[in-house]
């Protein structure tokens, strides 16, 4: 469930992948059809498009974090919101 708090869920926990994170959307915007996305005002684009584009990021992600854990990464230790 969430919680009624005023903090922004979407933010980039290293600051420094924000330019890969910024490419890995627009190549994924790119493959969806929306060529020139970094240009459009997300503002007027319907919730579907931009939900396909976060949609696909996400699993895009979930995806390379598996094959990461796979190769030997398994024993990291994440951070979770009770051990914070």
């Amino acid at each position: 469930m969430a919680s009624n708090n005023n903090t922004n869920s979407n933010r980039i926990v290293v600051p420094a992948a924000r330019q890969a994170l910024d490419q890995m959307k627009l190549e994924i915007a790119n493959e969806l059809g929306m060529a020139n996305y970094d240009s459009l005002d997300k503002g007027n684009l319907p919730s579907r498009q931009n939900g396909y584009v976060g949609g696909y990021m996400t699993k895009r992600l979930v995806e390379m974090a598996q094959q990461n854990m796979a190769g030997g990464a398994a024993t990291q230790n994440f951070t979770t919101p009770n051990n914070q």
